[in-house]
Order: C-alpha cells, then structure tokens, then sequence
C-alpha cells in the first residue's frame, strides 16, 4: 500500500480551494460590474485582465528566483496569499475602473508572488513517486474552488438581490481562511533552511537548469498555444445556441470533469508514470479541439468542453510533476518561474492568435489550429521520451 500524502501538501490543496472561491466569486461578476456599474468599457475590461495576467507571469519568475536565493518557501507563499486577501476590499469599494485596475494588478502580483514557492514546496514536501498524486490533489482542490466560487456568487447575488459590492465583501472571507490555513498548518521541511550555496539568477543557472528542463518548457508552451482561454468555449457555445444567461455552466462542466479526474490521474502517473498520460492528454485534447471546431449542436460542443476538462486533467499537474523532476533542488522554484513566465506569454500570443483566426476564419479554423499545436506537442513528448531512454 501506497503511504498518504503529508498533512502539508494536503492543506496546500485546502488553501488553493478557498482562494479560489474567493477568487471566483469576485472574477464571475467583474466583467458585469466594471462595465455595468462602473460604465467602463470592453476595451478597459480586456487592458485590466491583459495587465493582470502579464504582471503575474513576470512577477512568478522573480519570485521562483527569490525563493530559491533565499532557500525558504513558505514566506513568500504566505505573503502571495495574505496580499491577494487583502486586495478583496478595493472591488469592493472601487468607484472607478481605476480601483478595479489596481486591485486586479495587486491581485495577480499576490498570484505571482506565491506560484512558484508554492509549486516548489509542493515537490519538496513529497519524496518523487507521490509527486504526481500531489499536484493532482492541489489541483483538483484548486478546480473545485474554480466552480464553487462562481455558484456562490450567483446565490449570493439571489439572496442580496444583486448587491455586488456586498458579493465582494464577503469573498473576503475564504481568501482570510486560506491564508490562516496556510499559516497554521503547513510547516516548510528543515531542508530548505540549510546553509548550503545559494544560486543566483545568471547564465550559469540557466545552463544548470538542462537541456531536459527546457524541452518541458517547450511542451508547455505548446500545449498552452493548443488550447488558449476558456472564453473561447463560452463563445463557441454561444455560437451553437447555449443562451447568455446559462453562459456560466460551461465553465462550470470543463472544471468538474477536470476536478473529479485531476488527483485520480496523479495518482495513476506514480504507478504507471507520466509519459503515456501525458501523451494521452495531448490526444485528449486534439479530440477536444476537433469536437468544438466541427460539432453542429450545442450538445456535441458541450461534450468538447467535457473533454477539454479531461485534457486539463491530463497535463496540468503531471507538467508541474515534470518540472520537479527536471529542475534541480536548488533551482526547482527558479523553474517554476521560467516555466509559469513562459507558460504565461505562449497564453497571450494563444488568445491574440486564436482571436484573429476567430474573426477571419471562424471557430473551426481557430479550433483546427489548436489541434495542430497540440500534434506538435505530441511530436515534443517523443522527443522527449526518446531522451530521457538514452540517458539510462
């Protein structure tokens, strides 16, 4: 019998839960009340989240790098947490989409501060063949608080009939409990407190990252180009006749099917290994790309997000496992960094292409071409495999 996972990794999987119902519970209704409330536009909508996803990509390198310089993790995860917490108040009382603007960068520099000490201390705390049952569970529990936080915030808005300032007081509340939870019941591993050398950010550290890790960063990005925002598949059921209102409940199918399949699959990639399922996820998600470019029905889309959803599941934790395995000790959560920074800009360039091909060809050429990259991807993983074989 398989040993349990540490206390700690299990609390992390509590902590990412309730910020993300926090979280979600906020970013469900921002898009209605920066534009409805606050009468700003769509274009200040999409600077705000564009502004908001960059800095907490660039700022998750910087802190992967202070982390390991340091040798700590878990202060600047509790600093990540505890300032993402307190950015909840100023949506709440924001007049002015500027506030908004400011609360959201504060938000994702919270996100970036604690990504990769987080993700690092995850691997540290488990010896690597629980590693993949560990992000699997971190990341189902974080999926789970991905649905929970929208389906608060639609009860809440029924029950206060509409108030949404209130909505965002109260989110309030599971980001405090998650920073209390991270505080109280994770304890970083002596280890990391040693007084061995510490790395600095340079061309040497780079190299000493290797060629492995670089090829894993590479099939990030392409997997992270294959399948670009959820917004796409909101649109694209909206296109096969899902009504406004009901908008919501795509998100809400992907993130069960990839919370209820993320820590199974973790599990089953320290028994078997990650290779084969994360070629399966590859393939997964060319299947899921091909129902949503060519589906006539909305049915048949919504079976597409389902499949997505599993795709997620498929890769996600098990690229954070490789990452852990690919990095060294001391660099782990510089690599975190590189790889959330990269993962993060390929997102960018996926929405901006998958948004043009949208409004020149359609959402069948948009979905083939992500098909395409995801092919691509596949092609990363032999190469990959083919490697790690000669290297025995």
């Amino acid at each position: 019998m398989r040993p349990s996972l540490p206390g700690g990794v299990i609390a992390l999987g509590f902590v990412s839960l309730f910020m993300d119902i926090s979280s979600e519970m906020i970013h469900g209704l921002l898009p209605l009340f920066v534009v409805g409330t606050l009468g700003a536009s769509a274009a200040v909508l999409g600077l705000i989240e564009g502004l908001g996803e960059a800095t907490a990509s660039v700022v998750k390198l910087i802190s992967g790098m202070m982390s390991d310089r340091i040798g700590r993790r878990k202060p600047l995860a509790v600093a990540g947490y505890a300032l993402s917490a307190l950015t909840k108040p100023l949506f709440a009382m924001a007049g002015v989409p500027g506030v908004v603007l400011a609360a959201r960068l504060a938000d994702r520099v919270g996100k970036g501060i604690r990504g990769a000490p987080r993700d690092a201390l995850v691997a540290d705390l488990v010896p690597p063949e629980q590693r993949g049952a560990a992000y699997g569970l971190r990341q189902s529990m974080d999926t789970v608080g991905a649905f929970i936080g929208p389906l608060a915030a639609i009860a809440l808005m029924a029950a206060f009939a509409g108030n949404v300032r209130l909505v965002f007081w109260l989110a309030i509340i599971p980001a405090l409990v998650a920073v209390a939870v991270l505080v109280l019941y994770v304890r970083e591993p002596e280890a990391r407190s040693s007084s061995a050398p510490r790395p600095r950010f340079s061309r040497a550290s780079l190299a000493a990252l290797g060629p492995g890790f670089w090829l894993v960063v590479a099939i990030g990005a392409v997997l992270t180009l294959a399948r670009f925002s959820e917004a796409f598949l909101i649109l694209r059921a909206s296109e096969a006749g899902l009504a406004m209102v009901y908008a919501p409940f795509v998100l809400v199918v992907m993130n069960v099917v990839y919370a209820l399949a993320a820590w199974p699959l973790g599990v089953l990639s320290d028994r078997i290994g990650r290779r084969g399922l994360l070629i399966g996820g590859f393939a997964v998600l060319i299947f899921a790309d091909l129902l949503l470019a060519f589906s006539p029905g909305l049915w048949g889309v919504l079976a597409g997000v389902a499949v997505w959803g599993l795709h997620m599941a498929l890769t996600q934790g098990l690229l954070a496992a490789e990452v852990a395995a690919a990095a060294p000790t001391n660099l782990r959560a510089t690599g975190f960094g590189i790889f959330n920074l990269v993962t993060g800009m390929a997102l960018l360039l996926a929405n901006g292409l998958a948004g043009w091909l949208w409004a020149v060809q359609g959402a069948a050429v948009a979905f083939s071409a992500g098909a395409g990259f995801a092919a691509a991807g596949l092609f990363g993983l032999a190469v990959l495999a083919r490697r790690r074989k000669a290297t025995r």
